[in-house]
């Protein structure tokens, strides 16, 4: 595999504007290449997916596919280079599946493929070639097609707009297939994705158009989060204002990271009874919030913080930790950890052994992380206390009267929806010392992994309303959009954007990509992206996001926080 790469799809991009001997994230040039190549195949089994659903041959199985290989290309997901090649292998062989499926279904015609097809196939390279390309040995892999890659499109606003539709798809994605693997489903969303990544690789496409497709994949984005949060609450209840525990406990533990519910679920039951306790890690944090959750007395507490962090928390940890999805900060040669990391779902490391997928009405098999765990100790404890949240849209709606009369009391000036990603530059202090210096009549409202850069900071309430309001996890942004939209009721106000709420959004990664693309769709406006704006956007795309809907960056605390109360 070439040594050279490009990738500029996180905020950590080197220098501002790309990584392009190794990723910041800690990928390597071949894993880098590898997955432009999976997102190149994927491409090209769009197109055959998404005539064959126009000629009635649709299948969910395909679907979840897709929406799992666009996931496993997220920052800080799957570093294991085998993998990724199954992945693609597999994208290539449901291609020839397709293909003749569409074959047989027009046999009657004589045509191998339609018209719209073939025009379709004429109007690109990037499609030619990914509905053809098959590579037949290792060697094949070392060479990427030259219609491969985030360069390909030589015009920067083209290419901008191109990749800024494709980020929003994979956090889509991820969204998505948590949604699936709880029984939920929307084929519309597959359908818009798949036809999104054919859209976007016609050479020379019309940019008023990417622009309509820069607003649809957040309207998909909202249903996405939509249906998440409907599978999240439907099979564990309303989030609801919890105490979580930061402490430890004094038998064995596994640590679990990442995102997905099902996974949390199904270790919860495969630990119940056998002396090993439970913990969460970053993300996971919101886990504890949900009701059905709470019947599990060894699902003990909280353990560190964000997840950039990890290198050290795990080494104190002691025992198992299984990452779900993305967030992985690869270990470094010396580390103490490395034999006790697992993976599952999207999530993969070469060296890290991966549970397998679940069969069709089964649970995956967690055994071997519960047995490594009786072998441990108990986890070091780094901290004591409490963190308070659950604070998603049913419980804010719930405390709807007590909100509502605060602000018109004066008692609450302002809510600052600081949601959004984590990172490790020094930069992010940022948001640790804006929170700190907020006046005591303003609220943050957060959701994602942001939040620890202040929840455990001491900032009080305001007559029994905590100052921060912890919605949960990344997705759970929807939360915040939902809730605004309730207060925009209970006020009479004809635009959101007149409710006293202002926008200081972190980013990290694709995920963050498809919640700015929601609230945008939604008609939100003004919102600020820190700590720098996506090296992939171009100058004239950053132009017309900040003429059109007023986005902006950050500067320093004291005249951000002078801005924002105006």
């Amino acid at each position: 595999m070439s040594t050279n790469m490009f990738c500029f799809q996180c905020q950590e991009a080197a220098k501002g504007s790309g990584c392009t001997v190794k990723g910041v994230c800690g990928k390597t040039a071949d894993e880098s290449n590898l997955q432009d190549l999976l997102v190149f195949a994927l491409k090209g089994v769009s197109l055959f997916s998404t005539t064959a659903r126009e000629a009635g041959i649709a299948r969910d199985n395909i679907d979840k596919f897709i929406t799992k290989a666009l996931f496993a290309t997220v920052t800080n997901t799957n570093f294991d280079r085998n993998a990724i090649i199954d992945f693609i292998n597999k994208t290539i062989e449901i291609r020839e599946e397709l293909r003749e499926e569409i074959k047989n279904q027009k046999s009657g015609s004589g045509k191998y493929l339609s018209e719209e097809i073939e025009n379709t196939i004429s109007r690109s390279k990037i499609l030619h070639d990914s509905t053809k390309w098959q590579p037949k040995s290792a060697d094949e892999y070392e060479k990427m097609p030259d219609s491969a890659g985030v360069l390909v499109t030589q015009n920067e606003d083209l290419r901008s707009l191109q990749e800024l539709i494709t980020y929003g798809i994979k956090g889509m994605a991820a969204y998505t297939e948590h949604a699936m693997n709880l029984g939920h489903n929307d084929r519309d969303i597959h359908e818009f994705m798949q036809k999104a990544l054919v859209k976007i690789s016609l050479d020379n496409p019309d940019t008023d158009e990417l622009v309509n497709l820069v607003l649809d994949t957040g309207k998909h984005g909202v249903k996405a989060m939509e249906l998440l949060d409907k599978a999240n609450t439907s099979a564990y209840g309303n989030p609801e204002m919890t105490k979580v525990n930061i402490g430890t406990g004094s038998n064995p533990g596994i640590l679990i990271s990442g995102h997905d519910l099902k996974d949390m679920e199904e270790l919860l039951k495969q630990t119940e009874g056998t002396g090993v306790d439970v913990y969460t890690h970053s993300e996971m944090l919101p886990a504890h919030y949900y009701p059905e959750f709470k019947k599990y007395k060894h699902f003990v507490g909280n353990y560190g913080s964000s997840w950039w962090k990890q290198k050290e928390e795990f080494e104190t940890f002691n025992g198992p930790i299984l990452f779900t999805t993305n967030c992985i900060v690869p270990p470094a040669k010396e580390a103490g950890y490395k034999d006790r990391v697992y993976t599952t779902g999207a999530a993969g490391f070469d060296g890290f052994p991966h549970i397998a997928e679940r069969e069709e009405g089964g649970e995956k098999d967690f055994t071997p992380i519960v047995d490594h765990a009786k072998k441990c100790k108990p986890p070091v404890e780094i901290e004591k206390g409490e963190i308070t949240g659950g604070f998603a849209h049913a419980q804010v709606t719930a405390l709807a009267d007590k909100v509502v009369d605060a602000v018109k009391s004066g008692a609450i000036r302002k809510f600052f929806v600081m949601a959004g990603c984590d990172g490790r530059m020094k930069n992010r202090e940022y948001y640790t010392e804006f929170a700190k210096n907020l006046p005591e009549d303003t609220v943050i409202l957060t959701a994602g992994c942001a939040k620890y850069r202040y929840n455990k900071l001491q900032l009080g309430d305001i007559g029994g309303i905590p100052r921060v309001l912890d919605a949960g996890q990344c997705n759970d942004s929807y939360s915040l959009a939902v809730i605004a939209m309730k207060l925009k009721e209970a006020f009479n106000l004809e635009d959101a954007n007149e409710l006293p709420i202002a926008f200081s959004v972190a980013w990290y990664e694709q995920k963050a990509v498809i919640v700015l693309l929601a609230l945008l769709y939604l008609g939100f406006k003004n919102i600020h992206l820190g700590p720098t704006l996506p090296a992939f956007l171009s100058p004239n795309v950053t132009n017309v996001l900040v003429e059109k809907f007023g986005i902006g960056g950050i500067s320093d605390v004291e005249s951000d926080i002078k801005m924002f109360l105006g």
